[in-house]
């Protein structure tokens, strides 16, 4: 399958999301479709730098094999590559949300599993400083039971979280939020980072997606082509 293809389908993925957040079954669901064909265009990145650096990995590749392998044939080039691919990544994930989407798809790919979805009530426009707040519902299978059962659990904790999150707003001198600006999202903790939305760090992550490809492709072509 192309890269162009999985990417693609990270983008169908990313809006089943947002269809069906804040379910967690289905946020649970479509997400981890995201988190594996994140993987899978990262492998594919490789798959493509094998072929044109001709390293001849017949094994199931990652950057690792492809550095391992580079070092054994003495590849100045794909080694280079390798290492200009690391820092890469690292300089596309030094912000919250591509971090985060980063150490799941490791979570992934070590346990294949997720995090836990959680269902939070925010402020519709938001704030940095702004704070979520977990409502628990009664669950069928993993699944919301009903959209009113969730909507008598917002009304029941909405008051205290108004109260909460508009005594920070003031400090700050940031505008207040009333009953009819909130709303429900999926959210996630990761390691460190705690409280990451889902839908939205699914969004922002294509960008990073498509810039890695795009500048991996560019590197590999200069580093192999004839000069």
């Amino acid at each position: 399958m192309s890269i162009e293809k999985i990417i693609d389908d990270c983008k169908i993925y990313q809006k089943q999301i947002k269809q069906y957040d804040p379910d967690p079954f289905y946020v649970n669901h479509f997400f981890s479709k995201f988190i594996d064909s994140v993987n899978m265009v990262m492998e594919n990145i490789f798959d493509e730098a094998n072929r044109d650096f001709g390293l001849f990995i017949t094994e199931k590749i990652s950057q690792g094999r492809f550095l391992k392998k580079a070092q054994e044939k003495n590849d100045a080039k794909a080694i280079k590559f390798s290492e200009w691919y690391i820092d890469k990544i690292n300089q596309e994930h030094k912000s919250r949300f591509p971090k985060a989407i980063k150490k799941i798809c490791e979570l992934k790919n070590k346990q294949n599993t997720l995090p836990e979805i959680k269902i939070m009530i925010r402020a519709q426009d938001r704030y940095e400083n702004d704070i979520n707040q977990q409502i628990k519902v009664g669950l069928n299978n993993e699944k919301l039971r009903s959209k009113e059962e969730l909507q008598i659990e917002i009304n029941r904790q909405l008051p205290v979280f108004l109260q909460v999150i508009n005594h920070k707003r003031t400090e700050n001198n940031e505008p207040s939020v009333n009953q009819n600006q909130i709303t429900t999202s999926a959210f996630i903790d990761i390691q460190d980072i705690f409280e990451i939305e889902v839908t939205y760090a699914a969004e922002i992550y294509i960008p990073v997606l498509i810039r890695v490809v795009e500048e991996s492709r560019k590197k590999i072509k200069e580093l192999t082509s004839w000069n």
